[in-house]
Order: C-alpha cells, then sequence, then structure tokens
C-alpha cells in the first residue's frame, strides 16, 4: 500500500533496537555538551537541535576553540567539527555502545580536546557505562532517517507555536535523556520544589521545574510506552487539568503518564497532520493557562508570520 503522507511510519516494536543504539549514541554527545558548558536555565545547555540532516549539539567552547558534534542521519555518521578547521568523521553503524564511546574519545584526543564524561547513561533503566556496554546492536539508517524526517516535520510546527508567545519560552530542542523533542511556555512565576523523578539527580528536577510551565514535546516510544506520541503536561498541574477538553478528538489524558497524549498514528491520518498537532498544543496549553491563571494577555501573541515584524501598539 503507498503511502499518501509525509510522514513516516515509526513502529516503536520494530526499530525499537536501533532506537536505544541511537539514545546511547546521543547521550555521549550531549554528555560531552554538558562536561564543557556552563550551566544554563532548566538544563537548556545540554540538549540537542534538529537540524536538515540530522541534530547536533550546535557549538561548544574548549579553551580557545570551539566543535560540534553533528549526527548525520542521512549519511549515517558523526561529525566531529572544529573552529579551526580539523575534523573527524564516525560511522554509525551496528556494533557496540563501548566500540562507538571509544571512537569519540580517540577522535578528541586526536583533535586535542580534553573531556571527560559521566558514562553512566541518564533516565534509562539498568544503565551500563558507556565503556562496559558490549550489547551488540543494531543501526538501521532508513529507520533513523525516517525518526529524522518526523523530527524535522515537527521541529517546524514547535517553532512556530512557540512564535505565539511573548513570555520566557525554551528553545525547541531535543534532550537526550529522554530521547524527546520538546518546547516549554512559563507563567513567570515560581513553582513548588519539585519531588524528583527516575533517572534525574533531585537539584537537576528542581531546577529544571523551578517556575510554573506548560511543556509539550513529541517522543518515538519507549517500552514503558511503545507508540510515538505527542505529550503535554503542566507542572504543577492546576486543579482540573486531567479533565480539561483538548483538542483534536484523538487527544486524552493518561492517567499514567500524567499528561495529555496525541497519539503520531492519528496525526498521519488526520487530513492535516500540522494543523493537528498544532491544536493539540494549543489547546493544552490554554487548559494549563485558563485553569493555572495566567496572565495571557500579557504572555501571548499572534504566530508569527516570515516578513513581518510583530506589531506593537
Amino acid at each position: 500500500m503507498t503511502e499518501t503522507t509525509p510522514w513516516p511510519t515509526l513502529d516503536w516494536p520494530a526499530w525499537r533496537e536501533t532506537a536505544l543504539h541511537l539514545q546511547l549514541m546521543t547521550q555521549i554527545a550531549g554528555k560531552v555538551r554538558l562536561a564543557l558548558s556552563p550551566w544554563l536555565n532548566h538544563s537548556w545547555h545540554v540538549a540537542l537541535y534538529v537540524t536538515p540532516r540530522g541534530l547536533t549539539t550546535s557549538s561548544v567552547p574548549a579553551g580557545e576553540r570551539s566543535f560540534q558534534l553533528d549526527f548525520d542521519l542521512i549519511d549515517a555518521v558523526l561529525l566531529v567539527s572544529c573552529s579551526d578547521g580539523a575534523e573527524r568523521m564516525i560511522a554509525l553503524d551496528n556494533g557496540t555502545i563501548a566500540a562507538f564511546f571509544g571512537k569519540v574519545m580517540a577522535a578528541f584526543g586526536e583533535l586535542g580536546i580534553a573531556v571527560t564524561i559521566d558514562q553512566l547513561p541518564s533516565e534509562m533503566p539498568d544503565p551500563v557505562r558507556f565503556a562496559d556496554d558490549h550489547a551488540v546492536r543494531p543501526f538501521d539508517a532508513a529507520a533513523a532517517r525516517a525518526f529524522h524526517t518526523a523530527l524535522v516535520r515537527t521541529d517546524a510546527v514547535f517553532k512556530a507555536f512557540r512564535t505565539a508567545f511573548l513570555g520566557k519560552a525554551s528553545p525547541v530542542h531535543f534532550f537526550w535523556g529522554s530521547f524527546d523533542l520538546a518546547v516549554t511556555r512559563f507563567s513567570g512565576r515560581r513553582a513548588p520544589l519539585h519531588p524528583g523523578g527516575p533517572g534525574l539527580p533531585l537539584d537537576v528536577a528542581r531546577e529544571a521545574y523551578s517556575h510554573e510551565e506548560s511543556s509539550a514535546g513529541f517522543w518515538p516510544g519507549s517500552d514503558a510506552y511503545p507508540h510515538a506520541a505527542f505529550y503535554s503536561y503542566a507542572y504543577p498541574a492546576p486543579a482540573g487539568f486531567a479533565a480539561a477538553t483538548v483538542a483534536p478528538a484523538a487527544a486524552k489524558f493518561d492517567p499514567g503518564l500524567g499528561e495529555f497524549i496525541l497519539r503520531y498514528d492519528d496525526v498521519r491520518a488526520a487530513s492535516d497532520p500540522e494543523a493537528a498537532i498544532m491544536a493539540f498544543l494549543q489547546s493544552t496549553y490554554s487548559a494549563a493557562a485558563d485553569l493555572g491563571g495566567w496572565d495571557r494577555d500579557a504572555l501571548e501573541c499572534g504566530v508569527g508570520v516570515p516578513g513581518v515584524p510583530r506589531a506593537v501598539a
């Protein structure tokens, strides 16, 4: 059967092993950025960003130079590029995380960049230090490219949604711990101290959730929830949030996850997938903001239009 949507199939059970392999690879890159970047609020300094070819750390300081790690998911390589023109390339292929980690560290050594990272994977069950992870995993390049296509299309919608907010908002960025693309809006008010969660140190969790927020994102699935999906939650969740009516009709609140869920397959089946995602983002945010008493008049504006400055009265 010929697909009529530009949104590719994402079948978690079918590409699970490749997804976990790629997640561990991105964790190595993310932990390099974490080790060398000054701390930024809500851990924004550790995230990766979607590019036309994959995911990037963006520029990372390294003494008098800087470097960047780029996952090229089209050609299946990791490129390490330095500001002095030096670079190294590492294939994304079948194999072990121990071997991949060794190649990445060797590349840094050859480039004269000193970096030591925490080798224990974050936010993953039964973590094994990178250097000790000798499990042989596949790398299905076609599946990785399909995931990248979904990320590119989602990134565009999330960025459009972000333009309609005047208050504090996160970049659209990819967290390698939870393996998801996310965008977050803030009310401007402090939040109760976060109780912490699995895989995150308490001080990191409390700093990440230090202010009231409405956060949305996209992830490709996990063993706990084996479906690609869009999600939205509020912290702290205001009274009545779980019972709020949101769009599109396929979106539901999942009590186990504590957030609204819109399955990726429902988006693919929609007549206008981008509009379905935007409706989900806007309606779940509206529920959080209205029930939480946010000053919406002061915080919001129209969706940005290319080449047109926002009108200021």
